[in-house]
């Protein structure tokens, strides 16, 4: 793997009007170069290559990249290779592996990380072993329907019912890999005494959790008498992160490119019941809400996805997250389906009474990701006033705004304004669904600066276009931003944890370059940017402060709200009250001194 500082380094050295000239004829035009984009055809130039930027954008065809992104789509090049054929050209030495770490640093990180992984699969071993002579293991499991052949495909084990059943295994059991693999809880008093270690599953089903090379990274427990929780899940580890995994996935690849499609449940006995009955092609999440991470995943394996959720209250919040999770992702070319079930049923009671046939039939008549978009927007909403319509636009706008565009958007734009009474055009306008192209033809005046179209999106934006501010977030601004959207927040880690691995010399090109490696998430925002004139960094760092003290103060009204709805009797919840509003009294007379240095 190449380094991440190295592609930063090399994107810093070359210029990517040099490479790009190497194969279009360029002329400058203004602060940019100008030349017939080689990716479509076209008779006027809309193709742009920004020195300052180092990146190159298609005012036509949308186009966008570095210059490591044109030989990769103009000359068809790996990424390795055209890493190789830019270092070449400014005389550098392209290193076969990662080298940020001291030798004894990466030494240590790798002997640990072995040590989890290792931990992983003996326990999973164990587990496995201990389900062969658990009778009342293997009787709930043959209640279930579910075969011996079924339990070995996917390694489903039995965690005894005892304090420290993995001494046997690991006969130091106080090694720190085994809390760290989140096998073993260790709880001890303040000053470290009294110290207690336990394993974490006892008495359980297991389910082990695999990354899509195979390894063991996580678990998954089923209580088999009543109590609670029914299911616990291994914590967040650094082998395990339960927002980015997807349980059966390693186990379902073959039959999801059997099948062409890949289905999406709930649990984990959804997955391995389904199996049971004919459908391998079945994935879970992980107790959690669907992320732009997990469809980002199935769409590697399929074109075709398919959620399946129950049809009561839960399931329906359910597939909403998985609705907002996968706009990002919806284009022309995929197919993203919800298929919900009589509230009476999950998967697994349904085609034990009604047979496979009749679910097959269900999954065939899945409801699309664009009907149910519009259901969504319009279920609660009387759309023959003009307050219903409103509103339902009103719902529609976040929505129809992170769709990528493309031709499923526009039929979606035009069932939207049909169902509310207005032209596709005017819903395009509202929704400042063509601002970026209208923007980068004529881009306003810096006075005049576009009103944002909401908080995360404007401060996901400015980090994106000056990845050098990420540095300058205080631990108040990343406790606020952590209150985002699921979506939204994952992007922000993401993108915050990449500009500060690049440092303080960190450049548009060099983070655009490694969002596009990362996946599509970031491809809209960069795009946009790329579309525009370059922005003055104390201007954005400015803007940047406003749109973070804003995502402040909601969070603050939000508690400040709950506080007076639960009432201020307690002397506790007054003096909270209290906090609250003299953090929100700094933060305006912040807003204020800074609105007076400017004029």
């Amino acid at each position: 793997m190449i380094p991440q500082s190295f592609i930063q380094d090399l994107l810093t050295r070359v210029d990517i009007v040099d490479v790009v000239g190497r194969y279009v004829q360029l002329k400058k035009g203004g602060a940019n170069f100008m030349g017939l984009c080689p990716f479509h055809n076209e008779k006027s130039p809309s193709f742009t290559v920004s020195p300052t930027k180092q990146f190159y954008h298609c005012f036509g065809c949308g186009a966008h990249g570095t210059a490591i992104g044109f030989l990769i789509e103009y000359s068809g090049l790996g990424f390795v290779d055209a890493v190789k054929d830019l270092a070449q050209n400014v005389g550098m030495m392209v290193p076969e592996s990662e080298d940020k770490l001291p030798p004894a640093q990466r030494a240590e990180y790798q002997a640990k990380s072995m040590a989890l992984s290792d931990a992983m699969s003996q326990a999973c071993d164990f587990y496995r072993h201990q389900l062969r002579s658990a009778e009342r293991a293997k009787n709930y499991l043959i209640g279930r329907g579910l075969t011996g052949e079924i339990a070995a495909r996917y390694g489903m084990g039995y965690a005894p019912d005892g304090w420290d059943s993995l001494r046997g295994v690991f006969p130091d059991y106080g090694v720190d890999a085994l809390v760290e693999a989140g096998l073993v809880i260790d709880k001890s008093d303040e000053a470290g005494a009294n110290r207690k270690r336990y394993d974490r599953f006892r008495d359980r089903i297991m389910f082990p959790i695999r990354n899509t090379k195979g390894q063991v990274i996580g678990f998954g427990g089923r209580i088999l008498d009543n109590g609670e929780p029914k299911y616990l899940n291994s914590p967040e580890t650094p082998l395990f992160q339960k927002g980015s995994e997807l349980y059966g996935l390693f186990e379902a690849r073959q039959a999801i490119r059997e099948a062409g499609y890949v289905l999406v449940t709930e649990g984990y006995m959804d997955v391995v019941a389904l199996a049971q009955l004919g459908f391998p092609q079945v994935v879970a999440t992980l107790g959690t809400a669907c992320t732009p991470i997990h469809v980002q995943k199935l769409l590697r394996q399929t074109d075709h996805v398919i959620f399946s959720f129950d049809g009561d209250a839960a399931g329906r919040r359910a597939a909403r997250r998985a609705l907002e999770a996968s706009l990002p992702h919806a284009n022309d070319n995929k197919t993203i389906k919800f298929l919900f079930l009589p509230t009476e049923h999950d998967p697994d009671s349904y085609i034990r009474e009604l047979g496979t046939a009749a679910f097959e039939q269900q999954v065939q008549d899945a409801m699309p990701l664009s009907q149910f978009l519009l259901r969504e927007v319009v279920a609660d909403n009387d759309l023959s006033t003009p307050e219903g319509r409103a509103r339902a636009q009103f719902d529609a706008k976040p929505l129809m705004q992170a769709l990528p565009p493309s031709s499923l958007r526009l039929q979606i734009v035009r069932a939207l304004a049909q169902s509310t009474q207005t032209t596709p055009g005017e819903i395009e306008a509202l929704f400042e669904l063509v601002q970026p192209i209208a923007r980068a033809r004529q881009a306003p005046p810096r006075s005049k600066r576009t009103a944002p179209v909401g908080l995360e999106r404007q401060i996901i934006r400015l980090l994106v276009a000056h990845p050098a501010l990420a540095a300058e977030l205080d631990q108040a601004a990343l406790d606020a931003a952590a209150l985002f959207a699921p979506d939204r927040a994952a992007m922000l880690v993401q993108l915050i944890a990449a500009s500060r691995e690049m440092g303080a010399q960190a450049s548009f090109a060099a983070l655009a370059e490694h969002l596009r490696q990362a996946g599509p998430d970031f491809d809209p925002l960069i795009a946009e940017i790329a579309a525009e004139t370059e922005s003055d960094i104390e201007a954005a760092r400015l803007e940047l402060a406003g749109a973070i003290r804003q995502t402040k103060m909601k969070v603050l009204k939000a508690e400040l709200d709950q506080l007076a709805a639960n009432g201020l009797g307690a002397e506790e919840a007054r003096t909270r009250y209290r906090e609250l509003t003299l953090q929100q009294e700094q933060l305006r007379r912040q807003a204020e001194a800074e609105i007076a240095q400017r004029q």
